[in-house]
């Protein structure tokens, strides 16, 4: 009897390492996949990034406008992805410690419906004097096969200077191939 109790043991032992090993494997941070990076992920990481490229070249008093992200080969045209980007960056900015001044509430910049509130074909400088600017966030997207490329810009009204860049990929899933569908 007693030999046939040692002769399970090791069966015993290599059963109680398989639970033990099993059980660990379900604990938080085993064998998990890490989630992908959402859009809002990916635009915080760009903000934060922006915002670093621009650290001494904007003051505490300064501000910016920002505007609609628009399709790089169409500037005159935007989606509710370009408004969506611009909503998230903006919103990040702000968290980040910027002075963003709200255009929406005003009726001195041209604002198309369905479009945004466009740069690239504005007078710059009446810009700067109407809303006493001192920069204006302003990004283009590029749809590819896969993903969109979206680059990002703070630039000083007075000289046109580049004070921060980012750029980020953000994967073509079904939500930002809706937010691209705008048939406007």
């Amino acid at each position: 009897m007693v030999s046939q109790r040692f002769s399970r043991l090791p069966l015993t032992v290599a059963l109680l390492i398989c639970m033990l090993v099993t059980g660990c494997s379900s604990l938080p941070g085993y064998n998990t996949v890490p989630e992908p990076p959402t859009l809002l992920s990916r635009v915080d990481t760009a903000a934060e990034q922006l915002v670093k490229n621009a650290h001494g070249r904007l003051s505490p008093n300064d501000t910016v406008i920002a505007t609609t992200f628009v399709d790089v080969d169409q500037l005159g045209r935007s989606s509710t992805l370009g408004r969506t980007l611009t909503e998230t960056m903006t919103s990040k900015l702000v968290e980040q410690g910027l002075n963003v001044i709200e255009v929406k509430l005003r009726d001195s910049l041209y604002i198309e419906e369905y479009t945004g509130e466009l740069i690239l074909s504005r007078n710059v400088q009446r810009l700067a004097n109407n809303y006493n600017a001192s920069a204006v966030l302003l990004g283009t997207y590029a749809v590819a096969r896969g993903e969109v490329f979206v680059n990002a810009r703070l630039v000083r009204l007075a000289d046109q200077l580049v004070l921060g860049a980012s750029s980020f990929r953000v994967p073509m899933d079904a939500d930002v191939q809706t937010l691209l569908m705008s048939p406007y």
